[in-house]
């Protein structure tokens, strides 16, 4: 059964607000990424940082925290309500954001990052839950595909705002801005967003309760198989933010060029997800998500032979490259958390907890190991995309096998 809009939230609260305040919520994540990308050099200078490698740990350590909220902040809401949740994330994220603003050394900013990321991932996982509470079905799909793509446009200007308050006001002042734009999501989600989760179908907070719940979850094959599909692709794309920077300004010499390319590839991605708003309704999300794995692959595969014979290629053919790519991972982003999340019912709170966790951690070692490995060539980054995104296709026929075979 699928719900319109107006059926599921109050005439007060419209469907383009809506839409609008679950982006604002999930993209903390992504403002907490890619407006410190062209500032890691300075960073790493500033706070005495040897190796260019290292400067990556500012951005995946992020991650840490999340994978660690996430699962928290799932039984929480299921216990207290959506909006209790993405009030105390908010209000870590705006104590890591002091904590990293005010860092004295490398390692004190990390911790602020990891609380960051604590922070962030109660926003981030509730706006799945209130998705979740909703709507059903295909249309679940469609609205998580309207809002991934005004998330994944923060990146398109992102990098550009983050590298003009480092020239203007220095690193330092890129977390004055996280913390003004808490403040604004905090107001707004108090005063607009209904809650969506009646005290009658709340459940007690007990450990015993969270871990029957996990093992539920665990335990349904589609969901586990797709969790890790999820933590495949994130970690893929955590591969490139890691690196990015490094391609970008240190290989290709773009200097402050760069947010400019980056914004070409984040268009990509947010095209995608407006394209997937409308062939999902008709296709499908396991149809589009096998397309996408398999072409992602064989795209990827047939790059690296390019490269093992070349050793490098121009600007603009990685951008051709990048961008196709970008788009089919665009395609997997909605769908999967759709398909993850679907089988879950009532334990909607526990069961994003334990998906966004999961394919985090997931995402989280994979991108930081192809992140680890850049040595100043394209070729691990490439590499990494053709090997998760095969071993992504591989867990997508073992699930349909076991659905349909």
């Amino acid at each position: 059964m699928q719900f319109s809009p107006e059926s599921r939230i109050s005439t007060s609260f419209r469907f383009r607000e809506f839409i609008a305040l679950m982006a604002l919520l999930i993209s903390l994540v992504a403002l907490s990424i890619d407006t410190l990308l062209p500032a890691l050099p300075a960073i790493g200078q500033s706070l005495g940082v040897q190796d260019a490698n290292q400067n990556q740990w500012v951005i995946t350590v992020l991650f840490l925290g999340m994978a660690v909220g996430q699962l928290f902040f799932g039984p929480f809401a299921d216990s207290v309500g959506r909006k209790p949740a993405v009030f105390l994330g908010l209000a870590l994220f705006f104590i890591g954001c002091l904590l990293s603003l005010l860092a004295s050394n490398f390692q004190v900013l990390l911790m602020g990052r990891v609380l960051q990321g604590l922070g962030a991932s109660g926003p981030r996982i509730m706006t799945l839950t209130l998705v979740r509470d909703q709507y059903e079905g295909r249309t679940m799909a469609r609205v998580m595909s309207f809002v991934t793509a005004v998330f994944i446009l923060v990146p398109v200007i992102a990098p550009l705002v983050g590298q003009w308050i480092m020239v203007w006001a220095g690193w330092r002042s890129i977390f004055g801005l996280y913390l003004i734009l808490a403040i604004i999501a905090g107001i707004w989600f108090a005063f607009r967003q209904p809650e969506t989760l009646p005290v009658s179908r709340r459940r007690p907070f007990s450990l015993q309760d969270l871990w029957q719940g996990i093992r539920a979850v665990v335990t349904h094959r589609a969901v586990m198989g797709y969790t890790l599909i999820l933590g495949l692709v994130f970690g893929l794309f955590i591969g490139y933010l890691s690196s990015a920077q490094q391609i970008f300004q240190d290989q290709y010499h773009l200097g402050r060029r760069f947010p400019f390319f980056f914004a070409i590839l984040a268009l990509s991605l947010g095209s995608a997800s407006l394209v997937n708003a409308r062939l999902v309704m008709r296709f499908g999300m396991s149809v589009l998500s096998r397309l996408a794995l398999t072409f992602i692959c064989g795209l990827s595969l047939l790059f690296s032979g390019i490269l093992l014979v070349k050793g490098s290629v121009p600007l603009e053919v990685l951008m051709v490259y990048l961008s196709v790519t970008f788009f089919g991972v665009g395609l997997l982003f909605g769908n999967l958390n759709a398909l993850a999340m679907e089988p879950l019912g009532a334990r909607a709170g526990m069961g994003a907890s334990v998906v966004g966790s999961i394919s985090t951690l997931i995402s989280l070692l994979l991108g930081a190991w192809i992140g680890q490995l850049y040595n100043g060539t394209l070729f691990p980054l490439v590499g990494g995309f053709a090997i998760l995104s095969g071993l992504g296709r591989g867990v997508l026929y073992w699930i349909d096998r076991k659905l349909f075979g």
